[in-house]
């Protein structure tokens, strides 16, 4: 029952004006009592739990709701040691708010409950002996703890956050979308082996002490697989002596929360200061960082699954339902967020908005975007509301916004995905169409060709090549190395006799699956990798590579280790010992690309007479598509700098298992060929060619350089 009542000004609570980006101030004076407290209506536009002056503010809102109770816990306690109703006169509109003083934010954790009506047929299930995730959570407790499976007791509480990292004068580097290199990894994965070699292995301390390893490879981007708070224990599982965990993390909790877990020490309420001064580390180096983000479901699933938060605050709203008030799930995860319902609209531009402001983050990858466009009714939208919203956003402006742009449910829009011409995607035919062609399959050339210069056929008319994140591998799928190992998936660690993970990998084992011993195979599947890399290294678009390729990292042929916190999914550093020439040579093509913007960019209409790109033969100057029975490919760019003046670079791709004559084009008499790049080397040593006749060898990738 409501303890209220009116009480005087209590002297000893300063009454200075204190103003929380509101355009007035406010007097902070206590006005009633509930449960022991002093308390007073708070600020209703600022979400969340937030420390004030002499007190915290807490806010939160539900439209289905008829009460809400603040639910007050010592540090990891199971039952709350007060309990404060908001009076009916602390909620305006579907905004409950409340400044409980003299709370110290060290001393307590918090959630709610809430009550409201229960017809599960429209989707309403309040019940209100849960104890309920704050949506606006800076912090969830219980988490720190890697692998921790000990009770949680009613699930999640938060824990108010302070705010207090110190910047300075750091700067994002806000790299042009053409120059970008994006590498992708899993914080924990990347250096939790102890072959990593680093003093806190598997958290954001492990993976600052690698930015040098990152700096001389030459990435300008890290795109971290999910760091939102996420339940490593959903799914937990033992099977044949292994332990399974949600390793990935594409299962979010709390979307403005980080990875407790992921820290090398407990952070009580400076949660994320450790992430911070890993991105801040990370600029200093001139390397953006863009968080992978999952928007397209949460970790409640469906009627089985958790009940936590927003099914308590207003399922019907932050779940795209059923007529009969089931679970729609195009997300292949038991659930579907309503992203584009208004409140959750707001909510998840309040989320992206908060992670730029508070963590300086780049740029984020949204998986499984398509469902971010789709109705209240499940059905895809021509102009998302939530997609034009984050476009035009001013806080966003200059972030990288790049889509998966598919979905669980069927709806495949590469190419088509709704954009503004701000809007990236994860370019998934450049994936099969290359991996394809370099394999050798019949009819590729074309596709091959269409991908490597900016796959203009898909994204001409949408800002050109800058929208097309090229890659051939990334979490997902096979590692580079397995591409070339394995003909088929070896997901039988994972529990489900291998029925998990994506059949159509479009690999090839150079004819011996698995490990070999034979060095003609090892020597064709390093090859084949140096060709992946040079081809993703000369298209226009954004390269993006998975991390560990530099040095043959393997998965043993697992293409779906979501489960595998082990050597399965870590990164074995004795790779890189192992595979020295691998990595040169990814540092060596990852300098060209930087050497030669007329590979990143259209740099002109062309020069010498020579367009901006032109496709070729055997022969020059290709004047008809490449046919079925093509395995040769050869793309030039043409264009001039003012800095460096012309530019030109001819790519030359030979898929076919024999060795090919060409003929390079004719260039102006005060210029000649250079060879810059033959795979078919392990070590690069570029020379000028005697004439324009070259032998690319089978199964191999030239790159030469106008001089």
């Amino acid at each position: 029952m409501e303890q209220v009542h009116r009480s005087d000004p209590i002297p000893e609570v300063p009454s200075s004006p204190v103003s929380l980006t509101l355009p007035h101030s406010i007097h902070l004076v206590p006005l009633d009592q509930i449960a022991g407290f002093d308390v007073r209506p708070g600020f209703y536009d600022v979400n969340g739990a937030t420390a004030i002056p002499g007190g915290v503010n807490f806010t939160v809102h539900s439209h289905g709701a008829t009460s809400l109770e603040l639910l007050l816990f010592h540090r990891m306690a199971d039952q709350p040691f007060a309990v404060l109703p908001f009076p009916k006169h602390y909620r305006i509109g579907n905004v409950y708010s409340m400044i409980v003083f003299k709370l110290d934010i060290e001393e307590f954790e918090y959630a709610y409950r809430v009550d409201g009506p229960y017809d599960p047929k429209k989707g309403l299930i309040f019940d209100r002996t849960r104890y309920l995730l704050d949506p606006y959570a800076k912090a969830v407790t219980g988490q720190s703890q890697w692998g921790d499976s000990s009770p949680r007791g009613q699930h999640y509480k938060a824990r108010v956050v302070k705010d207090d990292f110190d910047w300075r004068d750091s700067q994002q580097p806000l790299i042009p979308m053409e120059d970008l290199i994006i590498y992708e990894l899993h914080v924990r994965g990347f250096t939790r082996d102890d072959s990593s070699g680093v003093t806190h292995p598997g958290t954001f301390d492990g993976l600052r002490e690698k930015i040098p390893y990152l700096e001389s490879l030459g990435v300008n981007a890290v795109e971290l697989m999910p760091i939102f708070e996420f339940d490593e224990m959903q799914d937990y599982r033992q099977y044949n002596g292994n332990t399974l965990y949600n390793y990935w993390g594409y299962s979010t909790v709390s979307f403005f929360s980080p990875n407790t877990s992921y820290t090398a020490s407990t952070e009580y309420n400076r949660e994320g200061n450790e992430l911070k001064g890993l991105i801040q580390a990370l600029h200093q180096r001139g390397i953006e960082v863009y968080l992978d983000v999952v928007f397209n479901h949460t970790a409640e699933g469906d009627q089985r699954g958790p009940f936590f938060s927003f099914k308590g605050f207003d399922n019907n709203i932050y779940y795209l339902l059923t007529p009969d008030g089931q679970y729609y799930n195009f997300s292949g995860c038991g659930n579907t967020v309503n992203c584009n319902h208004p409140i959750v609209r707001q909510m998840i531009l309040d989320c992206l908005r908060y992670w730029v402001t508070a963590y300086r983050v780049d740029g984020f990858r949204f998986d499984l975007a398509s469902i971010l466009g789709r109705s209240e009714d499940g059905s895809p939208m021509g102009a998302p509301p939530l997609l034009q919203s984050l476009a035009f956003d001013p806080i966003l402006g200059n972030v990288k916004l790049i889509a998966e742009a598919w979905d669980a449910g069927g709806l495949y829009q590469v190419g088509t995905f709704p954009s503004w011409n701000r809007w990236a995607e994860w370019n998934g035919r450049y994936r099969d169409d290359i991996r394809r062609y370099l394999k050798g399959d019949m009819g590729l050339a074309q596709g091959a060709a269409l991908r490597i210069a900016g796959s203009l056929d898909m994204y001409g008319g949408r800002g050109g090549s800058n929208a097309s994140v090229n890659f051939i591998t990334c979490h997902d799928g096979f590692t580079l190395w397995d591409l070339y190992s394995y003909n088929d998936k070896h997901n039988e660690p994972n529990g489900w006799n291998s029925t998990d993970g994506a059949n159509d990998n479009n690999s090839w084992n150079c004819g011996v699956e698995g490990d070999t011993q034979d060095p003609a195979v090892d020597a064709l599947r390093r090859r084949m990798c140096r060709n992946a890399f040079a081809l993703l290294m000369c298209s226009r678009g954004v390269p993006m590579f998975l991390a560990g390729d530099e040095f043959c990292n393997t998965q043993f042929g697992n293409n779906n280790a979501y489960c595998q916190d082990n050597i399965i999914s870590w990164l074995d550093w004795k790779r890189l010992e192992q595979n020295p020439d691998m990595f040169s040579f990814f540092q060596y093509m990852i300098r060209f690309r930087k050497a030669h913007r007329v590979v990143r960019a259209k740099t002109g209409d062309g020069i010498h007479g020579f367009p901006d790109v032109s496709f070729h033969g055997v022969t020059p100057w290709r004047d008809r598509p490449f046919d079925s029975q093509d395995r040769y490919v050869g793309v030039m760019f043409s264009g001039w700098e003012r800095t460096t003046g012309p530019d030109i670079v001819y790519v030359a791709s030979n898929a076919w298992w024999e060795d090919l004559e060409i003929q390079l084009p004719q260039l102006p008499a005060s210029m000649c060929w250079e060879q810059a790049v033959d795979t078919w080397q392990a070590q690069q040593s570029p020379h000028i060619l005697p004439d324009r006749q070259v032998t690319v060898r089978a199964r191999s990738v030239m790159v030469f350089v106008a001089k």
